[in-house]
């Protein structure tokens, strides 16, 4: 009997590989839905995504998503043989996205430590009854039918030696490409594929379920395997997976050689002239022995699996590392924080007050501190690059959505992709993918009329549009979700918060317009009369918000009735290392990005202008800007409130600027952001705090926030 494996590096190995297949597969079908059908590219591209998540749960014993993708693989193995015209294309959509969901909801399960016990009985009976009308159709246009998909299970890992009149003897070389990963698990794919024709199988090195190392052995010098099967060699490259292969070398034998080359794999004794000269042995494994062994018997060929580290190779070459590692998100969090740490241990260095005494030589201290400052910035860039991953999945899952809810809806509509590929931290990603679920269907649902008619009465095509947009700037992440649909009505918004007594009972006319689009973000706020699957029930934007506001983000609306809305999540970095300006107001310290400041300028009062309101401006160059006294706004103390014995800071946000008065500049130094309390946050204008080099805390300025709010006042 074989030995038992450890399947726990086998099943993290399984749930990254299938994940990825899974998502490339959703791209597949997202992109070609519209189309008339699959072009063969395509399909041999889903056939293989089938074809390896079957053989990889199958390996691991999940029996219901080996059905389900057994069958789907059967699909397109017709699909693939016979090149049927008239296939149901939507119809293939939907099932295929369908089987995408069953092994992405077990795969769910796993990841959970459940068990993935999904019925598949369903879904397999679907896809039999779609193959029966597929394969009748190919009858019917008299096209020839092929060879079934068969895939035999097997029962046990013994194997007979045993060749009869009829067999072929086959030597297999795969060669895969250095940056292939999981290369162990690949290689387990193949062995897993040829047992359904093999009659004897041995391959090297034989320890890849066991010893994760094996993949390094198999990326530098190939997997190799000695096959006896009745099958012809057409058919047995059929079965190897070879989409990440750079070279696969295969050679019949005769069934001499055969037996010369089992020494090669460690399972027959013979004299070192007798063997194939292809690889050099090892001087510990026993092959110089003198004394032959008996012949093979039954039971001798059982496939086993060995202790870690312990694997043969063919060449004693070391192998090569690869060029890509996974690596645990907390560890990346725990080396982000201790950056962070480290540069505000820079700063109580290189500032430290005993610095300042007079008559210290300090040329030698600050060239050393100087090139201490030099290798922190490039260590945080490094670190800050390795947390960066681009947004492509995450709005894969969004065109789902609009894919998915449209038709329920019955309505039609386009999604565009705008900057899928911004890179934005990690973190960030896992916390703004439910949000951005809600603003999508929100589009897709609320945004988008339901009558074509009604679109192109005011000029619009009948076909809805949804542009999903995203870009970096000045240290924040834009995803705004814009849609071409039938906006938001002021009237209405207002009427529905005021009759669910959400909002106090005053004039419409004393709300700003963002302050009436904000109505659709209180708790229990619906424009829908009915609850729908989709909407309704008033518990959609409220949750957006309040999960964009757990990482100090915010929620900006804006509408045009009958032209579309656009609602843009801006998602400040929680935890960032950035450029700043440190300045003072009173005795309190503030940060200003770097990013943000467009210049520092002193002027008269001749340049102030104030309304009777209580707003204030300032003219530069005949210019006029918003003017905020920051003493007077945070209601400082201590602070000049004179405009000639100040400084003014133009600050500039997405083509915006506004004027703020500060005491005096301080310094500029690389700022550790880190997040401000709950009760701090409410305050407009602040985006975070940090540790300055004294072990002060100051507080960090939000542009957007400032010119927001003083947009409201006004």
């Amino acid at each position: 009997m074989a030995e038992e494996f450890n399947t726990e590096s086998m099943l993290d190995m399984f749930l990254y590989e299938s994940g990825q297949l899974l998502e490339k597969l959703e791209g597949i079908i997202l992109e070609k839905q519209d189309a008339d059908c699959f072009d063969d590219a395509d399909i041999n591209e889903i056939f293989r995504v089938m074809h390896t998540i079957k053989g990889s749960s199958g390996v691991l014993m999940y029996e219901n998503i080996t059905k389900v993708t057994h069958k789907l693989e059967d699909v397109f193995y017709y699909l693939r043989e016979s090149h049927p015209d008239d296939v149901p294309h939507m119809e293939l959509v939907e099932k295929v996205l369908a089987v995408s969901d069953f092994v992405t909801g077990e795969l769910d399960k796993l990841k959970n430590g459940d068990t993935p016990d999904g019925d598949e009985k369903q879904l397999v009976e679907d896809l039999d009854e779609f193959l029966g009308r597929l394969k009748g159709e190919i009858t019917k246009q008299g096209i020839q039918m092929p060879q079934a998909n068969k895939h035999v299970e097997p029962t046990q890992f013994y194997i007979t030696p045993v060749a009869g009149d009829d067999s072929h003897f086959y030597r297999i070389s795969i060669h895969y490409r250095s940056d292939t990963q999981m290369s162990n698990l690949r290689a387990y794919s193949a062995t897993y594929a040829l047992k359904e024709v093999a009659e004897d199988l041995l391959y090297t090195p034989d320890d890849i379920l066991s010893n994760e190392a094996s993949a390094d052995v198999i990326v530098a010098e190939g997997f190799h395997m000695l096959l006896q099967t009745k099958s012809s060699k057409e058919d047995v490259i059929a079965l190897i997976d070879s989409s990440e292969a750079e070279e696969i070398n295969f050679d019949e034998l005769s069934k001499e050689e055969y037996g010369r080359a089992l020494g090669e794999f460690g399972r027959e004794e013979v004299e070192p002239a007798a063997a194939a000269p292809v690889a050099a042995k090892d001087e510990n494994n026993g092959n110089n022995k003198e004394a032959k062994k008996e012949g093979p018997k039954p039971g001798d060929y059982v496939v086993k699996t060995k202790e870690a580290g312990k694997g043969k190779t063919l060449a004693k070459n070391q192998p090569k590392q690869q060029s890509i590692i996974s690596v645990n998100v907390e560890k990346m969090d725990a080396l982000m924080d201790l950056i962070g740490e480290l540069v505000i241990a820079e700063a109580v260095v290189l500032q430290n007050p005993d610095l300042k005494v007079p008559g210290l030589e300090l040329s030698n201290f600050q060239k050393a501190s100087g090139q201490l400052s030099k290798i922190t910035t490039e260590l945080q860039e490094v670190i800050m690059s390795m947390r960066m991953m681009p947004l492509t999945n995450t709005f894969q899952k969004m065109r789902r959505i609009v894919f998915d809810v449209s038709r329920k809806l019955g309505k039609d509509i386009e999604l565009e992709v705008v900057g899928e590929n911004t890179e934005v931290d990690k973190n960030i990603i896992e916390h703004i993918t439910d949000p951005l679920m809600h603003l999508v269907r929100n589009s897709v649902d609320h945004g988008i009329e339901e009558d074509p008619a009604d679109r192109t009465a005011v000029g619009k095509p009948s076909k809805g549009k949804i542009t999903l947009e995203a870009k970096n700037e000045g240290g924040k992440v834009y995803i705004s979700v814009k849609d071409d649909g039938k906006g938001l009505n002021k009237e209405k918004l207002y009427q529905k918060a005021l009759d669910k007594g959400l909002i106090e009972n005053k004039p419409i006319n004393e709300f700003t317009d963002k302050e009436i689009f904000r109505f659709i973000t209180l708790p229990g706020f619906s424009t829908k009369e009915e609850v729908t699957e989709y909407s309704g029930r008033g518990v959609g934007m409220d949750v957006v918000v309040k999960n964009i506001q757990s990482i100090s983000g915010r929620l900006d609306i804006s509408s045009v009735e009958f032209e579309g809305s656009e609602m843009t999540l801006v998602i400040p970095l929680t935890l960032a290392i950035i450029n700043g300006i440190v300045v003072q107001v009173g005795n309190s310290p503030f940060v200003i990005e770097t990013a943000s400041i467009k210049e520092f300028v002193r002027v008269g009062e001749d340049s102030l202008i104030s309304e009777p309101s209580g707003e204030e401006y300032i003219v530069l160059r005949g210019e006029c800007y918003p003017f905020i006294r920051l003493n007077e706004r945070y209601d400082l103390p201590d602070s000049n409130d004179k405009i000639e014995e100040g400084i003014i800071v133009v600050l500039e946000h997405e083509g915006s600027q506004v004027c703020v008065l500060i005491d005096k500049l301080l310094q500029e130094q690389e700022i550790v952001v880190k997040p401000i309390p709950s009760y701090v946050r409410k305050v407009k204008g602040l985006s975070g705090c940090t540790q300055l080099g004294d072990g002060s805390i100051a507080l960090i300025l939000d542009i957007a926030g400032l010119l927001m709010h003083d947009g409201e006042r006004r």
